[in-house]
Formats: C-alpha cells, structure tokens, sequence
C-alpha cells in the first residue's frame, strides 16, 4: 500500500513551500460548477462518507500514523527526490504532521443524500492547525477521484428515477418504482472500485442490481444490512452462453429452463440469441400454459436492435407485423392482462419484459412515452442500465473541483478567489471567502464573502461539521440518504 502523502498530483507536493508567507488557515470549497447533461440542474450529495472512513482515517492511520516514521519519510523522499529533484524533495511538513499524529482537517458538508443546485459548495474543508495550511488542497486530487464517480451516478441514477416515476404515476396502479431499472453496468467499468462506487449511487434510487460489490460496499460504509433490509435485490437470468449451450433448438432450452431449472419464481431469459421475433411469436405461444401454470413471471431480454422499436414498435415497418407491434403488444395478444384503473393495459403477471442494452436518458423517456401513447402502463417492462449511461462520464461532466476561497495570513482574513478573464463562460470563477449554504424552496443555494464569524453567525447552514482531527463526527445510513432524496423511499 501506497503512503498516503503520495497519492497526489506531483505539483501538489511542493505548495507547501510556495503559498504566500504567514498563511495558517486555508479554506476550500467542493463544487459542482457547471452541467452537461440535459435537464440535470442539481447534484445529489453523496459518496464522502466511504472516502473518510477508508481513506482519511483508515488508510492514513494504517499506512501513515501507524508506521515507522524513517521509513515513511525515506519513502516519499525517494519518490520525489528521484522525479522532482532534491528542493522539491523537503520533508519538514511531512515529518511535522507525522508527529502530530492525526489529520489536523476538518470538513463541513451537506448531508448525504441533498439535491444541490449546480455552482452550490457541498463541501468545505480547512485545517484545524495554523502549520497545516498547506494539507488543505493537497487532499485535493486524492478527494476528488474518490468521490466524483459517486456524485455523478447518484445524479444521473436520480434523473431515471424522475422518468420512470413520472410515467408510473400517469399509467401505474400498483408497480414498485424502485424495481424500474436495473443497474448492469459493472462489466464496463476501469476497476472493480469504480464499480462499486457507481452501483452503490445507483442504489440510492432502485433496488435493482447485477453489481453484487455495490451491496457489499453499502454494508461496509453505509450502515445498512441485507438481513433486515433491501440494499439490493438481483435477478436469476440466462446470458447468451447459456443459450447457445442448447444449439438452435430454442424451445427446448425454453422448455427446461421454465420447467425444470426453475420452475418458480423469476426468471428473465435473454431471447436475441438467434432469432428474437420467432422466439415470441412461435415458441411462448407452445409454452404458454407452461408460463401460466408457473408460480412466479418469466421475463423476456432483448439485448440488441433499437430498443425504443423492440419494446414499442416500430411505426416505419410493416403494418401489423411483429416489428411492427413491438415486443410488450405481442405479450400481451399471446398472454393478456387486465386494464388497471387508469384505463393503461397491464400484462399477465406471469410474463414480462427487460431491456438492457444501451439504454440512455433519452431512450428511457423514449420508451416510456412511447408505451403510454400505445395505451400500456410502463411497469409492464423494465429497464437494464449499462456503463454507457453510468461509466461514460468524467469529473467534467459536472465540473467538480475543489477550490480555495478564504484565508488567513499573518493573522489577517482575506477572501481569495479565482476569476480567470479567458473563461468566457465564468465556469471557472470561484466563489469568495467563507460560504453559507442554505434551502430555498426546492432549491439549495450559498452565499459567499463572509468572514469566519459572519459564517459561524448562520446557524441554519447546511454544511455540517462531519470530520474533524481524524474522527468521523457523522454517520449516514442507506435508508437516511434514501429517504433525505426521495422524501419517502
């Protein structure tokens, strides 16, 4: 394992010696400064909470505080004398922090689980120490690639929520949202921890998951327990290995799995494997009593084509054939249903439908709208959210950065800021001096250009004090954050 004062950008390593002279307290703000995604204007907070348990107080005390002293000075020294050169090699501070025995750090934040309007700070760090000045942005890069993953799919996984909730509420009777979509983005992620991170934020909004990590890492750092609570919930389902173990002969692979593999409960069945229209229009018509007598539903996987058009239809092709009518109206001429109480048609229990490939925001809306013009309620499929929605993303894609605003120098406060004259588009301007953050209405918005006791004025601040000199002073649950971002989960 890493030394910790070594998990950082190169640069970081020798501000302590470049910052002006007589700074002892910094303070910096965590912000989301701009969106690029549509109809994304807040960020859900979240994903902090691991970062300080596993990192600033378990990593740092097992890998730093914890260890002999000349070796962790003689490892950093090697490390930077050898690629930076023996000025940049000081190791005062580090030795002076090593002495004190702790992270003279304290972070202020709103608490998990908030939606923040985008420029909002939802974090706030400063030292705790007037020689510590220094620690307080070089936290920086090791903070942010902790926790921006997180941040980002919780806001992304949010926004499905908002869709699929919208149309349950026009078309559904009695559909669980929280099943609505799936997370099956695992297999595309760079590392098994990013994985993680992202299933888990996709967690806060469905029970759905094939990220068994996600669940694990909740656990872990969340307080919640699969033994007294639904974290997440998988689903049995045949890949196309599975199916092609069997040859051509769909039906019989169909046969045995409804029969005899698991003849009850559910089941989704990837159905592309060879020919997906005549697997529902020739093969479940011949099992058809096999689905109905079932205790439990037997859900059919598109996995390639439009999804839009294989769930709905597709308008352009042939009148009345299978392209046609989409994969929900074929169920529902082969297995019926009832119409639910606000008129939408809703498929045999014992049958359903899931799309997993490359489902994004836009499509999500596609299908949902899509299927209410057709007159069916929108729980009659599911959807399987892939990396392509929760993987293709950056720091950027919320203009996450940690940026310094206030300080004090030579005992003197002074607002400190950064409003380069080549951003035309002012994403990169900081704020000023200390923040108040505060709710308005739906909204979460700040103040800026406070003093210290201008700030500690504001009682109702929603940045609060979660870590301070090596504790953990908060300690969010799963069902907490779940609840503080859907009002009832």
């Amino acid at each position: 394992m890493s030394n910790p004062l070594l998990l950082t950008d190169f640069y970081k390593t020798i501000h302590h010696m470049c910052y002006a002279e007589g700074l002892t307290k910094l303070v910096s703000y965590w912000t989301p400064r701009m969106s690029r995604k549509e109809d994304i204007n807040k960020v859900v907070m979240f994903g902090l909470q691991p970062f300080i348990k596993k990192y600033l107080i378990q990593y740092f005390n097992e890998n730093f505080f914890n260890r002999d002293k000349k070796e962790v000075i003689s490892e950093y020294k090697r490390v930077i004398s050898n690629t930076m050169g023996d000025i940049a090699s000081d190791t005062k501070h580090i030795e002076t922090l090593y002495d004190l025995g702790y992270l003279p750090i304290q972070i202020k934040a709103v608490a998990e689980g908030l939606r923040v309007n985008i420029k909002t700070p939802m974090i706030e760090i400063t030292n705790t120490h007037k020689d510590f000045a220094w620690l307080v942005n070089y936290l920086e890069t090791f903070m942010s690639c902790n926790i921006w993953q997180l941040m980002t799919s919780a806001s992304i996984g949010y926004r499905y929520r908002e869709i699929v909730e919208k149309y349950f509420n026009l078309t559904v009777d009695n559909g669980d949202v929280k099943r609505a979509c799936g997370d099956f983005s695992m297999r595309g992620f760079s590392s098994l921890e990013s994985a993680e991170f992202s299933g888990a934020a996709h967690l806060l909004s469905f029970i759905g998951t094939a990220t068994i990590p996600a669940i694990d890492f909740l656990e872990k750092y969340y307080n919640c327990n699969i033994e007294n609570e639904i974290v997440g919930l998988g689903t049995p389902s045949t890949e196309h290995s599975v199916m092609c173990s069997y040859g051509q002969d769909e039906y019989l692979a169909y046969k045995r799995l409804i029969t005899e593999v698991f003849p009850s409960g559910t089941l989704s069945i990837v159905s592309d494997t060879y020919d997906y229209w005549n697997v529902i229009i020739k093969i479940l018509p011949r099992l058809k009593e096999d689905i109905l007598s079932r205790e439990g539903k037997i859900v059919i996987r598109g996995d390639s084509g439009d999804p839009v058009k294989i769930i709905c239809g597709d308008k352009n092709a042939t009148k009345g054939s299978e392209e046609y009518k989409g994969t929900v109206e074929l169920l529902w001429e082969i297995f019926g249903g009832e119409i639910n109480s606000k008129g939408y048609k809703v498929l045999n229990n014992k049958i359903g439908t899931i799309y997993g490939d490359s489902i994004t925001i836009e499509r999500c809306v596609e299908i949902c709208k899509g299927l209410e013009e057709k007159g069916f309620a929108v729980n009659n499929c599911v959807f399987g959210i892939g990396s392509y929605t929760y993987q293709y993303n950056t720091r950027d894609t919320f203009g996450f950065a940690l940026k310094a605003t206030h300080a004090v120098i030579n005992n003197e406060e002074k607002f400190i800021f950064k409003d380069p004259k080549t951003d035309t588009g002012n994403f990169k301007k900081s704020q000023k001096g200390m923040c108040y953050v505060y709710k308005d209405g739906e909204d979460i918005l700040y103040k800026d250009e406070l003093t210290i006791k201008e700030q500690e004025n504001k009682k109702d601040n929603l940045l609060e004090l979660v870590f301070k000199d090596g504790k953990l002073l908060k300690d969010y649950s799963l069902s907490e954050i779940r609840n503080r971002l859907h009002k009832s989960f």
